[in-house]
């Protein structure tokens, strides 16, 4: 009701209010520019695979088939813009006054919002929220900024990116890098150092494969130290200087496009949590609270990929954020579980896992306290294509002190979300090896190889697999 101009105070119909930066549309970064389009342009990938396997399953067609990037981008963004209307609808159901603004605290209990307009308001509340999410980092050379994108450009480029170097080797990298070589582009992905850090070495390393043996190419151990314009346009012609992490080697190459994708920052440094009081952990931005997601300030909580020590995980942020709400006003105790959550990696070839990796596991219970089994496979699928045999792979890792419990599941294959979220709960029950074996598998499916795993690292078996 404030006249055009004037600045207003008043408190918030609610007694939570929420620090939140809205740079895109609602729903975040999994809506707009992360999970949803990720998965769509893999399956726009999985789809392009799929009509190469048709011909040899009978199905006969001569045109040449190709791929045309906006009749994709706009489906996609049509898509994610009716889930924006919904969340919008759903708020205004729940009686939730949104606030399109850039908040940050002034007081403890007192948030400035400004809007694209550069009007302020202010508002205050018992208690806060804090979910601003991370954003992309840039690498800090010169014309990053200036030429390249990153993942939050991507799913709405306008134009198909062509020959593409993607820096980095995160999941962001990997997963954008399989899904652009899969539509047919020239990709090329530049690592530092892993793939996958965090993640089973053994698991991601086999992932990389598959992605090389289809036609990714990767340049390893460099990394860029310069970028510049060749030639304008959409896309333009970028060439890249990359340093050797080992050697005083340099390289040069042309690309159309270059995609950053070394990670995120926390936006945390921009919202005035130092006059709140709230501790940050001056390097990375993240946000220590306790097991109920309450930061130093008490009447301050948190949740999402801004917390310190956490997942970077979308539906792990909707469980904390749901179960603080229940705590905070339902009369709750239910606290969120962030161990053994499941994740999939949507490369080229799924990498699914859930609990330890490998080496987390012998880093704390010894090479000789676990067993880990393990088996290859061929998908039923994949075999009339004749493509693909023997790559996918599966391993359990188990504690042999706590009568063989599983502590690390993992699967690299077709449909890993699906398969990996079932077995979540399974491990999340306490599942022991001999429960898997004695449990009868579906077939002919890729899942039944967790409910047949015999073979040990330890032994040095043969894995490989022959018939169905």
């Amino acid at each position: 009701s404030s006249k055009e101009g004037e600045l207003t105070f008043r408190p918030l119909s609610s007694s939570v209010a929420a620090a939140a930066l809205f740079v895109h549309r609602l729903g975040g970064t999994c809506v707009n520019v992360g999970c949803i389009p990720k998965k769509l342009m893999h399956q726009t990938a999985l789809l392009g695979t799929a009509m190469q396997d048709a011909r040899k399953f009978g199905w006969e067609f001569n045109e040449t088939v190709k791929h045309n990037w906006e009749t994709m981008t706009t489906a996609v963004n049509n898509y994610i813009g009716s889930l924006n209307w919904g969340y919008r609808v759903a708020l205004r159901d729940k009686n939730v006054n949104y606030v399109n603004s850039y908040a940050e605290f002034i007081e403890p209990h007192k948030i400035k919002a400004t809007n694209k307009r550069k009007k302020e308001t202010f508002h205050t509340a018992a208690k806060f929220v804090i979910a601003t999410g991370e954003r992309p980092r840039y690498l800090g050379i010169p014309g990053d900024k200036e030429y390249c994108i990153t993942s939050d450009d991507l799913f709405s480029l306008p134009y198909c990116p062509g020959k593409t170097l993607v820096i980095g080797a995160s999941y962001v990298a990997l997963e954008c890098g399989g899904f652009l070589a899969g539509i047919g582009l020239d990709v090329t992905v530049m690592v530092r150092s892993i793939l996958l850090r965090g993640f089973d070495q053994d698991m991601a390393n086999r992932a990389g494969e598959h992605m090389e043996e289809h036609g990714v190419k990767f340049i390893r151990k460099f990394v860029p130290v310069k970028v510049e314009e060749l030639e304008a346009g959409t896309p333009g012609r970028l060439k890249v200087t990359a340093k050797s992490t080992e050697t005083d080697e340099i390289i040069e190459g042309e690309y159309n496009t270059v995609l950053i994708a070394v990670g995120r920052d926390a936006c945390t440094d921009k919202i005035g949590l130092d006059k709140a009081g709230v501790k940050v952990n001056p390097k990375n931005g993240k946000i220590p609270v306790n097991d109920e997601e309450q930061t130093n300030v008490p009447h301050i909580y948190a949740v999402g990929d801004i917390l310190e020590g956490k997942w970077e995980l979308t539906p792990v942020a909707i469980q904390a954020g749901k179960l603080l709400a229940r705590r905070l006003y339902g009369g709750s105790t239910v606290k969120c579980d962030y161990i053994n959550v499941p994740t999939t990696v949507f490369t080229p070839l799924e990498y699914g896992s859930c609990g330890l990796s490998e080496e987390r596991a012998i880093e704390l219970y010894g090479q000789d306290n676990i067993d880990v089994y393990h088996s290859l496979f061929w998908p039923l699928e994949f075999t009339v294509p004749g493509r693909d045999n023997n790559r996918c792979y599966s391993k359990i890792i188990c504690n042999k002190l706590d009568s063989e419990r599983v502590i690390g599941f993992h699967y690299l294959g077709p449909n890993a979300g699906e398969v990996t979220q079932g077995f979540g709960a399974a491990i999340k029950c306490g599942v022991t090896k001999e429960q898997l074996s004695t449990t009868i598998g579906i077939h002919p499916t890729c899942a039944e190889v967790f409910t047949t795993l015999e073979v040990t690292k330890r032994s040095g078996g043969d894995i490989t697999q022959s018939g169905c």
